[in-house]
């Protein structure tokens, strides 16, 4: 009886063996790309994990790059046949990635646009053509205004909540030396930053205009609405009484950073960033409101998509990976570890995450944010940067210079959507 045992249980490991040795040559392995940011990697290998423990024959391998060589990266890497079976992309580069055939759309039972259209974040729906989705978030993000609680006391004022009180906050706590110099702003500016999204989907929509119409194709901003967003924007430096000064500290958020500016206007992904500056005391709120109650904000968002490289087991391996990081549990991940805000309801809305003092201004603003759809977003960005470049260095008028922008910028979207 004793050697039967022995044979039994010699017989049962062999099998256990082999059965290990199956699985393991069974196993699927796809590749995961997306660019290098500590937090977001530290937060994609806990969804990794536990996304191999619920699927153990599937093998997630995670690459990131620096930014700066990413998109290169990935253009020359898919069309080879090697790279990711996942991809992660800023939204604004869905075109390109469909046109240069990277990217396939995602399986529509898996992924029904109308389920996703009820559960996520409208703006999401920007990642949507006709009946099918190309790519989803884990995370979106938007934009608040962080105020440096020192200063505000010092200068007895209170966060704003409309735009008015923004103005006479920054005003309060303005600073000059004995030849009028500023030395301290009230509130950051720079279109290079964060303002030329809080101006376009902020400004012009709360001073009764829409920047853009037929689906962000027709610019639209060369308006009466348009023209009062940007003399409102362009006062704040070129009024009678400056609160702030383009190019202070040379970017916004470093004199913000440093100290040195009362508020500035940011994107939730500088959270982290500020969380570690020693001597800083900082808040959040959301975005002023007009004095009627009109609220708009910008949200922007990196999306993951299964390239055109997935095919076969790798295909049905990724499409079970994207389904993951698409669910509630890894957004929570995400916002826990990066700071970057549920891209659903379900999980952004609760009323820990919803009333956060941190977090809550973000997700709040998310209810009325809008995204733009841009054809290149650096170029249209650098058209914005030019429109007050011509109000300050030439003398032009915010008409003028406005109706330049609007034209060269119709002229990039024709060009585009004309290809």
């Amino acid at each position: 009886m004793k050697i039967n045992g022995l044979r039994a249980l010699a017989l049962a490991s062999a099998t256990s063996v082999a059965a290990l040795a199956g699985s393991a040559a069974n196993a699927v392995e796809i590749e995961y790309w997306q660019y290098f940011f500590d937090a977001r990697v530290a937060a994609m290998e806990q969804l990794i994990e536990n996304f191999q423990a619920a699927n153990p024959d599937i093998t997630v391998t995670m690459t990131h790059f620096p930014y700066a060589d990413y998109r290169t990266k990935v253009a020359a890497a898919i069309p080879a046949g090697e790279g990711p079976d996942v991809v992660q992309l800023f939204y604004g580069w869905l075109n390109d990635y469909v046109q240069a055939e990277l990217i396939q759309p995602l399986p529509a039972d898996v992924f029904p646009a109308a389920t996703i259209d009820e559960e996520f974040f409208p703006m999401v729906q920007a990642m949507k053509e006709g009946d099918q989705y190309w790519a989803l978030p884990t995370a979106v993000r938007s934009l608040a205004l962080f105020y440096n609680e020192r200063l505000m006391e010092e200068a007895g004022v209170e966060p704003p909540t409309t735009l008015d009180e923004l103005l006479a906050a920054a005003a309060a706590m303005t600073k000059r030396d004995g030849a009028g110099n500023i030395t301290q702003v009230g509130m950051t500016a720079g279109m290079t930053a964060q303002d030329h999204h809080w101006w376009r989907e902020g400004l012009v929509r709360q001073m009764g205009g829409e920047p853009y119409t037929d689906d962000y194709q027709t610019v639209n901003y060369n308006t009466d609405a348009g023209l009062k967003a940007l003399e409102f924007y362009t006062d704040m430096f070129m009024g009678e009484n400056p609160v702030t000064a383009v190019g202070f500290m040379d970017e916004p958020q470093a004199a913000f950073k440093a100290g040195l500016a009362g508020m500035h206007i940011d994107g939730s992904f500088r959270i982290g960033s500020l969380a570690d500056i020693r001597g800083l005391k900082w808040g959040v709120t959301e975005l002023p409101a007009t004095a009627d109650g009109v609220r708009s904000n910008y949200s922007s968002y990196w999306v993951n998509a299964i390239t055109t490289k997935a095919e076969g087991e790798k295909y049905d391996a990724a499409v079970k990976f994207m389904d993951y990081v698409s669910s509630d549990e890894a957004m929570q991940i995400w916002l826990d570890v990066v700071g970057e805000l549920p891209a659903k309801p379900s999980v952004g809305m609760t009323e820990e995450n919803a009333n956060d003092p941190v977090f809550g201004p973000f997700i709040r603003g998310l209810e009325y944010a809008h995204t733009t759809k841009f054809a290149d977003e650096s170029g249209q960005r650098q058209l914005m940067v030019e429109m007050v470049e011509r109000m300050q260095l030439e003398g032009m008028s915010a008409a003028d210079s406005i109706a330049i922008a609007a034209e060269a910028e119709q002229k990039l979207l024709d060009e585009y959507y004309g290809e």
